[in-house]
């Protein structure tokens, strides 16, 4: 039987749903962390502090994931994102409206889990409509949606600038929502191949299986790295390299670009030589440039290592999910919600290990270098456990890949 090729298979006004649905997501998780400069203007932080508000929407969004992904399990993506959307007005309102001291900030920041938690109905809507052969790429374009990241950091501090308070851009943030709640309404449907809903004891069952818990170790590094960098960098480049908010933020966009769009490149990559391949190649290079970044190096030299580095763990990420969907086909929805969360509370991280170490040290080196040592860990990780899938699933899922590409070529 031959396999179509991607753009004739699965269902692309629901590929593209996913991605806007992500994307604006994405881009009000990210808010609070180029906004963080901006608004310890208003209320003085402690390094730390600082560290604890950019990190508190990834740690809701973290615990939200496995809620996501349980709804979308149960009563479909679509609905959940829909429902998802619809919560996500609640922080922006409060943010807007209600905020006047540090402590009710750190509500909002919560809050705004809720649109980082967009991933575990976003990828199962993109990925359940396509097949093995072409999981990588479907679930790498709807995941490039983390690209939000750089509408926050491109006009977050320039719109709270413009218009004198930070509080609006919260809500302006309601407006994209909204239209963005219209266009997927129209535009997403559920797959028919959806699988059937599974048991909530389900969850524990999956988590005895050590390749989930592999796959969490991996996304907990590509997507908790990527998302972490993202909402700190604008601090790192503020305290580091003394720049102003606006272009703070900017340069963080350069980066965040690089992460962003090579997403759905790791997934492409991935499908054609392997996703343990691919994330062997993608932790080394993680690795090599967050060493460099840990020398504090002159702005222009950071720079380009921190793209480089981001591009890898962005790559990495698509990389990933184009392996989660070979060993857990069945309950894509329920590990795509446990793997998310995962790579939630490793974003969680990164920042509470840069403001701690920076509180400790005065210098952002020992937290680069300790960075650095968990993506070479990661590679080590991946090394190992190829060479026990090779045997199992990895090899039959290849074969398999492979063979139907032979028939389709001849």
């Amino acid at each position: 039987m031959e396999s179509k090729s991607f753009w004739k298979s699965g269902h692309k006004p629901s590929l593209f749903g996913a991605f806007l649905y992500f994307d604006i997501s994405f881009m009000i998780w990210g808010m609070l962390g180029p906004l963080a400069v901006v608004i310890a203007m208003d209320y003085p932080m402690t390094p730390l502090e600082k560290a604890n508000l950019v990190a508190l929407p990834i740690l809701g969004g973290s615990i939200l994931r496995l809620v996501l992904g349980f709804m979308s399990d149960y009563i479909g993506p679509k609905l959940t994102a829909q429902t998802g959307m619809s919560i996500t007005l609640i922080p922006l309102l409060l943010g807007w409206l209600w905020v006047d001291s540090l402590s009710q900030l750190y509500v909002v920041a919560l809050l705004l889990g809720v649109a980082g938690a967009s991933f575990a109905a976003a990828l199962p809507l993109a990925g359940q409509w396509y097949p093995k052969e072409h999981q990588g790429l479907a679930m790498g374009i709807a995941g490039a949606g983390n690209s939000g990241t750089v509408l926050a950091t491109l006009f977050a501090n320039r719109l709270a600038t413009h218009f004198g308070s930070w509080e609006v851009v919260f809500g302006l943030a309601i407006i994209p929502i909204v239209v963005v709640f219209i266009l997927f309404s129209i535009f997403a449907r559920n797959s028919p191949n959806r699988p059937a809903p599974k048991k909530l004891s389900e969850y524990g069952t999956l988590l005895k299986q050590r390749d989930a818990w592999v796959f969490c170790a991996f996304y907990c590094v590509t997507f908790g790295g990527f998302v972490g960098l993202c909402n700190y960098l604008t601090i790192f480049f503020n305290t580091q390299y003394g720049l102003s908010p606006v272009r703070a933020a900017d340069i963080t966009t350069f980066c965040v670009i690089a992460g962003s769009f090579f997403r759905p490149v790791g997934g492409y990559l991935a499908d054609k030589i392997g996703g343990t391949r691919m994330l062997t190649f993608l932790y080394t290079g993680a690795c090599v440039m967050l060493v460099g970044v840990s020398f504090l190096p002159p702005l222009p030299v950071v720079v380009v290592m921190l793209f480089l580095g981001m591009m890898c763990l962005g790559a990495g990420n698509g990389s990933v999910f184009q392996l989660v969907p070979q060993r857990f086909g069945n309950e894509i929805g329920l590990m795509t919600g446990i793997v998310g969360a995962a790579g939630g509370l490793g974003g969680y991280a990164l920042p509470l290990i840069l403001g701690q170490l920076y509180s400790s040290y005065q210098s952002y080196t020992p937290g680069f270098v300790i960075l650095s040592l968990i993506a070479a860990a990661s590679m080590l990780l991946v090394l190992v456990m190829q060479s026990k899938w090779r045997g199992q699933w990895l090899k039959k899922s290849f074969t398999t890949s492979k063979t139907e590409s032979t028939s389709l070529s001849s």
